[in-house]
């Protein structure tokens, strides 16, 4: 059998442990050489591919060096945000598959969310269709959570234990004045509030901070909300309220558009954050408290010194997974996780594999029985599933400057 090669990239927004599902699939790639003779990377996706944008790993990364993928933040490769055309008669198809072809490529891997898999399910048809060779495997990730047909998504642990981390900070911040204040904490999460719920782990006891969650699953009412807050004042003087940036009102308006204009990317989704600071004027304004907000922004999405053990090794096996998968024949899937338990009754994920054609453009919520207190907390079944996926602390090396050493792409 003639060999092949390997090629992969990254798209959509990064995540603490998106190079780790990379340093599988490429670690993977190397430990076949009878059958893989290079492992390309896609400088900036699907996009960056077209304007033959690639890379060697063997040469960018030769040695230990592949190693610090482990816990390097980011999107090694850069990414993007292009979205292929519907129609599968464009040219722009014929135009990558000539270019697979020549690059002698018989295994393509895109690392990346709901979009990176509606780019998985195109190419994965086109190449039925044409009777290319060419296997195309999906490999999750997103802070979101919210990719459908498996339990969780790479770089959600890692999300949610910087998350509930901070959320822990903050309330010890807030604490250190016996005078009635409200902090709102804003979170990354537009249609699915996976990891706004993740705050309640930062609680220490039952009727902890934050005393208040919001998810977008349920929809926002303001008058409910500031009654909740004035009551929340009878348990702590100090109240930390965590709502995700896609809040909306009962008729669908995000409550950042309030008082903001926001505006679209590529795909069309609302750009959205404001929130925060809308409901930090408003608690102001009728509360007559003292109110801030803060919006967690990039930092949930990119913290490597919160990195969870749990999530960094489950994105390296994701990788490894997908590549042995695709050398036994499998294409137009997506990696996925299926929860499992130990024999002692302990959290175990399993490796499996879906249609990517009917994971993409799909979203999975938070289950309407997980939220509770008429949409202001989460349940202690939320509390269940999220807690295996943030445990376990890796060490970063540090350089002689004290500061974490990362690998750069030059």
């Amino acid at each position: 059998m003639s060999k092949k090669n390997l090629i992969v990239g990254q798209s959509g927004g990064p995540t603490a442990v998106i190079n780790s599902s990379l340093y599988g699939v490429v670690s993977e790639g190397f430990a076949h050489p009878e059958a893989i003779e290079h492992v390309y990377g896609m400088i900036n996706g699907i996009e960056g591919f077209l304007n033959g944008t690639t890379l060697d790993f063997a040469e960018a990364l030769p040695g230990e060096k592949l190693e610090y993928l482990k816990h390097t933040p980011g999107a090694y490769l850069g990414s993007c945000r292009y979205k292929l055309p519907e129609s599968l008669e464009d040219p722009v198809y014929p135009l990558l598959f000539r270019k697979f072809e020549e690059m002698n490529i018989g295994w393509f891997f895109y690392i990346g969310g709901n979009d990176s898999m509606d780019t998985v399910s195109k190419l994965s048809r086109y190449a039925e269709r044409t009777g290319s060779s060419i296997r195309v495997i999906g490999e999750p990730k997103t802070i979101d959570n919210d990719l459908v047909l498996t339990d969780h998504t790479p770089g959600f642990g890692s999300a949610a234990k910087y998350v509930a981390s901070t959320v822990r900070e903050i309330s010890l911040d807030a604490n250190v004045y016996e005078k009635k204040s409200v902090t709102i904490v804003e979170i990354m999460g537009r249609h699915a509030g996976w990891l706004t719920a993740a705050s309640a782990l930062a609680r220490k006891y039952p009727g902890d901070n934050p005393m208040l969650i919001y998810l977008p699953e349920v929809a926002f009412d303001q008058e409910a909300f500031l009654a909740k807050v004035e009551e929340s004042f009878e348990k702590n003087c100090n109240v930390i309220v965590c709502v995700s940036e896609g809040i909306h009102d009962a008729q669908g308006t995000f409550i950042c558009e309030y008082d903001n204009s926001v505006g679209t990317d590529n795909f069309g989704h609302k750009m959205l954050a404001g929130c925060g600071k809308y409901l930090e004027n408003l608690v102001r304004s009728r509360l007559g408290v003292k109110a801030r907000s803060v919006e967690l922004n990039v930092s949930q999405r990119c913290s490597a010194s919160m990195l969870s053990a749990t999530d960094q090794q489950e994105a390296i096996s994701a990788g490894t997974f997908g590549v042995k998968a695709a050398l036994k024949g499998e294409t137009g899937k997506m990696v996925s996780f299926v929860r499992a338990q130990n024999e002692d009754g302990s959290y175990r994920m399993i490796c499996g594999l879906e249609d990517v054609n009917a994971i993409c453009n799909e979203e999975k919520p938070v289950p309407q029985e997980w939220i509770i207190q008429d949409g202001s907390d989460v349940s202690e079944e939320f509390l269940n599933y999220a807690h295996p996926l943030v445990q376990g602390k890796v060490d970063v090396p540090l350089g002689e400057d004290g500061l974490p050493v990362f690998v750069y792409r030059k």
